[in-house]
């Protein structure tokens, strides 16, 4: 039942629950019940119906992501207050990448990534920086399937192989309108110290890179260094 939300569907019907769960209505409408009197579904005065306070809760309750966040957090301002620019922090979830915190830049630049949604790693920047450390057999199922969501999103494995051979040596990823037209973005990976593991990626969205990439740059890499020494 929980499942038939996402990004797309963050408010639904009993029938359009009941649809997306594959069971039948009057056992939705029982469970939704229940789980509305638990407080993981919350009904709104319209009938619909939205996740509820006690999932977003327990969420933080993760011990990886919610520790990550609370650690990133002073960073993910700091750098905030030195670019003014839309800053993300974001792990990998599967095939995908996951947006864990979000600060909303002042300029006007197309963003299509909120909290807790999920993207394409070949078409965003934190996304690269991830697929560029993520095993083999996540490699392979992203390359296989190489959607193109703007006319400038790499399609072709070998533009985007060689990318990532980049950011693995250079440990910064760029993107140039390959998610949404009009929007840059510039990113770095988050290496745990006491391991050397990569385990997330804090970037930044722009309207252009060319006057300001290396304090963009700068910025993101202190937070970066800061975030994986407290990890």
């Amino acid at each position: 039942m929980l499942s038939a939300f996402d990004e797309r569907h963050r408010s639904l019907t009993l029938t359009e629950l009941a649809g997306r769960a594959g069971i039948p209505v009057p056992t939705a409408h029982r469970l939704v019940g229940e789980l509305v009197a638990g407080g993981a579904l919350q009904r709104l005065d319209d009938g619909r119906y939205v996740i509820g306070r006690l999932l977003w809760e327990a969420g933080l309750l993760a011990p990886m992501q919610g520790r990550l966040r609370q650690v990133a957090e002073p960073f993910l301002h700091d750098v905030y207050a030195a670019t003014m620019a839309t800053v993300h922090l974001a792990v990998r979830d599967g095939d995908e990448v996951l947006y864990l915190h979000r600060m909303r830049g002042r300029a006007s630049v197309p963003i299509l990534s909120t909290v807790g949604s999920r993207l394409p790693m070949h078409a965003t920047g934190v996304g690269k920086v991830l697929l560029a450390h993520a095993p083999s057999d996540v490699h392979h199922r992203v390359f296989a399937r190489l959607t193109r969501i703007t006319p400038h999103t790499i399609t072709r494995p070998e533009v985007l192989e060689a990318q990532l051979d980049r950011i693995r040596r250079d440990g910064v990823a760029t993107t140039s309108e390959e998610m949404s037209s009009g929007a840059r973005s510039l990113a770095v990976p988050v290496v745990r110290a006491s391991d050397d593991e990569v385990v997330a990626a804090i970037g930044v969205v722009v309207a252009t890179l060319k006057p300001d990439r290396q304090r963009l740059l700068g910025a993101l890499q202190v937070a970066a260094r800061g975030i994986g020494r407290l990890l």
